[in-house]
């Protein structure tokens, strides 16, 4: 991409404002956890494994003030930080995934403060550089699926400005870019904030792919039309049976897919599978503000006074997934028993 997510560098953190997008390049500079946690929130920084590396440099910010003297009270001021920023955005497990990874970093030195505000950075660091080889690794993990294919649709951002540089649902469809292999990109606008539209569109623009908008209510004709080969999308979490949860739309996608006969891919690192779920009943679905529904670019556009449910996420149960593409490879169905090797494997 042509501008990063996220950068660190002179003990500074910039996040590209994506709620500035496509119309404004601008980068924000949170100084203190308090300003990240905004972020995050305001979705200026999004994608869940976006959201899990802002929130570890934001663990750093918060605790690099510190003025515990011993590696007790230090602990505590990482735990109360983490706890804190936890709390951001409930739905993608990738952030509190992150800040236990950071925190267990921390826990297990017998070191002085010092020390330990410098391992709290490396842990961020360490995970902003693991996310883009993740991510490469699942476009070519990918690619072989859709190595056949003239055109695929795909639904909200799960691309390079959802992680940390390449994408996850955009990965495959980048390194087939790049191997010479160019697909037609169909994207949902992904209402009531436009992800698609905004983000999606923008970035695979900026990249050189060739691109068709949709509004969201359009997907099923684009797929009875058979203009799409596939659809592939992120996720925010997969519970131990497969059920996932990805941004709203992304269910009544799956079951237009299905009943069309085209596969639906869900593309995430391993971090993204909660196995402590069982299924996606226990997946918590985060609803955010009326006001995004009611208004459009701060315009409102429905009468004063009307009821909103606004879910951001929603739950496609695991039997309308063809398979899910990860850096470890491709997992197919049945995804039970799938899923309980990949948890054995990564010793989680």
């Amino acid at each position: 991409m042509a501008v990063a997510p996220i950068e660190w560098a002179d003990g500074r953190l910039r996040l590209l404002d994506q709620t500035r997008l496509p119309g404004e390049v601008r980068y924000v500079e949170p100084a203190t956890a308090e300003a990240v946690w905004e972020a995050i929130r305001a979705l200026r920084v999004r994608g869940a494994p976006a959201i899990g590396i802002a929130a570890a440099f934001g663990l750093y910010l918060g605790v690099r003030g510190s003025e515990a003297r011993t590696r007790e009270a230090f602990l505590a001021d990482v735990r109360r930080v983490a706890e804190y920023l936890a709390t951001a955005r409930p739905t993608a497990v990738n952030l509190s995934w992150a800040l236990r990874r950071v925190q267990r970093r921390v826990e297990v030195l017998e070191a002085p403060v010092d020390t330990l505000k410098a391992e709290v950075l490396a842990g961020a660091l360490e995970l902003l550089e693991e996310d883009r080889r993740t991510c490469r690794d699942i476009g070519r993990r990918g690619a072989p699926l859709l190595a056949g294919a003239r055109a695929v649709l795909t639904h909200c951002n799960a691309g390079g400005l959802a992680t940390a540089q390449y994408g996850t649902a955009l990965a495959p469809i980048y390194h087939l870019h790049e191997q010479g292999h160019t697909l037609r990109v169909y994207v949902d606008e992904t209402r009531p904030l436009l992800q698609g539209a905004r983000l999606t569109a923008w970035e695979l623009l900026q990249a050189g792919i060739p691109v068709t908008l949709i509004t969201d209510s359009m997907a099923a004709v684009v797929l009875r039309q058979r203009r799409v080969d596939a659809v592939i999308v992120g996720a925010d979490r997969v519970a131990s049976n497969g059920d996932t949860a990805n941004k709203i739309g992304t269910y009544g996608l799956a079951v237009l897919a299905r009943e069309h006969g085209v596969p639906l891919y869900v593309a995430l690192p391993t971090s993204t599978f909660d196995f402590s779920l069982p299924d996606g009943d226990r997946i918590p679905i985060e609803e955010r503000s009326p006001d995004e529904v009611t208004h459009l670019a701060g315009v409102r556009t429905a009468p004063e006074g009307v009821d909103v449910f606004n879910p951001a996420f929603d739950v496609t149960p695991a039997h309308l997934i063809t398979a899910f593409i990860t850096e470890v490879g491709v997992i197919h169905p049945p995804f039970g028993p799938a899923l309980a090797q990949l948890r054995k494997d990564l010793g989680r």
